[in-house]
């Protein structure tokens, strides 16, 4: 019963929301738009959830020494002063100046750097790709400095240029995006039947 109830509530989820798509009803509209209601609070849940599990991996972490342990007493120090100017009256929330102080001299300058660290991953995925190895590497590739000479002045190239690489953009690659996009829907579609019908169940946990 305990892993038959869920599977019983997703699959009138999932037909429900399936009907009422196409039967905007009245009634119909109601129970979706009360239901979206829930959206939020499950959502609190499951961040609740996620903040007691790195909690306690990091806890764990930092109990038995292991890898880099250091760095995870960084990542409670961080949790708890955050949740405690969250929460504490008066301190202002998300407006709190610990919070703030945090955000912009420790979370900016990280994506700052994680961003600077991952240039230089696309440069070198950039060269591996683009090595001229086949016809469709050297298509790519020709394809990609066209894409790129648009955005320089060349004298009178500037125009062949930017026609070429509007072409590019709009007939290729705007093929390619559809179809990909086509994949993606089929995919959702496919993996949602499956969660419906009770045949995908890694919700529910190991079996």
């Amino acid at each position: 019963m305990k892993r038959h109830l869920p599977i019983f509530i997703v699959f009138l989820s999932g037909v429900f929301l399936l009907f009422q798509y196409f039967v905007p009803h009245e009634t119909s509209e109601f129970i979706y738009e009360y239901l979206l209601d829930w959206a939020p609070i499950i959502g609190v849940f499951a961040m609740s959830l996620g903040i007691i599990s790195l909690a306690r991996v990091s806890w764990t972490r930092v109990r038995k020494r292991g890898d880099n342990w250091q760095y995870s007493i960084v990542t409670l120090a961080g949790l708890a002063s955050v949740l405690i100017a969250g929460f504490w009256p008066g301190a202002g929330g998300q407006r709190a100046p610990v919070v703030l102080w945090e955000f912009n001299n420790l979370i900016i300058p990280l994506s700052s750097t994680m961003f600077a660290i991952l240039a230089f991953f696309i440069a070198s995925a950039t060269y591996r790709a683009f090595r001229a190895r086949s016809l469709l590497a050297t298509l790519l590739l020709l394809s990609a400095v066209i894409v790129m000479l648009r955005f320089f002045p060349l004298g009178p190239f500037t125009s062949p240029v930017g026609d070429a690489a509007n072409w590019i953009l709009n007939v290729p690659n705007l093929a390619a995006k559809r179809a990909i996009l086509i994949g993606v829907g089929l995919g959702i579609v496919a993996t949602a039947m499956k969660v419906v019908l009770g045949i995908e169940r890694s919700y529910l946990g190991r079996d």
